[in-house]
């Protein structure tokens, strides 16, 4: 054994157990707005636990999703912006989570960084919080891993993974059928995928982060962090309401690649473009790097965070509801016999 005449500390080695305790202590609040019918114990003990009957399941399928923030964490880094990050890292797993017609229920994270900084971290698990309350799903725990040498100073990853119910016998897609309904929710701008080709274009332009936008009123860098939608709650509703037969969160891949994944094999769709106006960050991404349509279709939401597919006879109604539940609703099109999306119009 070391007499200790070295006085060697875990803290000299780049861990700093008390920053992580005031961590802990700071974001505690923030976790506790997001409380919910069937939590049983949150943050501090070894694990948490969730009572689905005390949240009014009685014979429930559990449904698990995970998922990150992708390189858009780069430009969070860079500018310092890291308060909406966490939006993002809940809306990527809870907007799966109901396209299979689950509840989101509970929610949990893990950040990992090089050198702590309380501060930062806070504010980004401050940020899970509020996406947890946008979605009534509740942040029970997480690890905070500081880990020097893995990463540099400033830099930090983000996981998250969310756990939500149903009811036996409730599970989506079901009953897609040809002549189904394809309604699209807008999206609030690029989202969480497809940024490794936006900071491309970024730098292809000669940008920086701290400019003005030429698509929108902010700085390049704050209007690329708009944080991705959250869908749950309105389309919860729109589930309850009846006809809905699918959901297809439109993340990477687009609508090309993600919409298929709600379809019965032999059944396809047909998508008009000119149903919906695309944004102006997509308009001049697709601009300043000469991108074909094809290749925005398959890479960016263009506008559509989510496709609901519905019964024709229910499209009418289940318009007004999303519509009165804030969305912006696009009539896309329909699911029609033979496989694939086909696409008619331009993207525009």
């Amino acid at each position: 054994m070391s007499d200790g005449k070295n006085g060697m500390t875990y803290a000299e080695a780049g861990v700093d157990i008390d920053a992580g305790n005031a961590l802990v202590d700071r974001i505690k609040p923030a976790a506790k707005r997001t409380d919910r019918a069937g939590v049983m114990s949150g943050l501090g003990g070894f694990g948490a636990l969730f009572d689905l009957k005390a949240a009014g399941y009685s014979d429930p399928v559990l449904v698990a999703a995970t998922d990150g923030v992708g390189t858009k964490l780069r430009i969070a880094i860079d500018t310092g912006l890291v308060d909406t990050v966490g939006i993002d890292l809940v809306a990527m797993c809870v907007n799966d989570l109901v396209c299979q017609g689950a509840e989101p229920l509970f929610f949990l994270d893990y950040f990992a960084t090089g050198r702590l900084d309380t501060d930062s971290a806070a504010r980004i698990v401050e940020g899970i919080a509020e996406g947890c309350v946008r979605s009534n799903c509740a942040l029970i725990g997480g690890e905070t891993a500081e880990m020097p040498g893995m990463y540099p100073d400033g830099d930090f990853d983000l996981a998250g993974f969310a756990v939500g119910a149903m009811e036996r016998g409730t599970a989506l897609p079901a009953g897609v059928g040809e002549g189904d309904v394809l309604l699209g929710l807008a999206s609030d701008g690029v989202h969480s995928n497809g940024y490794s080709l936006v900071r491309r274009l970024v730098d292809h332009a000669g940008l920086a982060w701290s400019d003005d936008a030429p698509f929108a009123d902010a700085t390049v860098g704050a209007a690329l962090l708009a944080p991705t939608r959250l869908y749950v709650k309105q389309v919860l509703e729109a589930i309850r309401a009846g006809g809905v037969h699918g959901l297809a969160h439109i993340t990477g891949g687009g609508l090309t690649e993600n919409l298929p994944r709600v379809l019965p094999d032999g059944l396809g769709a047909e998508i008009d473009l000119n149903a919906w106006t695309l944004p102006p960050v997509f308009a001049w991404m697709q601009q300043t790097g000469g991108i074909e349509a094809s290749e925005m279709l398959k890479t960016f939401n263009c506008g559509i965070g989510m496709v609901v597919v519905c019964a024709a006879d229910r499209a009418e109604a289940l318009t007004a509801l999303l519509q009165d539940q804030g969305e912006t609703v696009a009539q896309l099109g329909h699911v029609t016999s033979g496989k694939g999306v086909r696409f008619r119009g331009a993207l525009s």
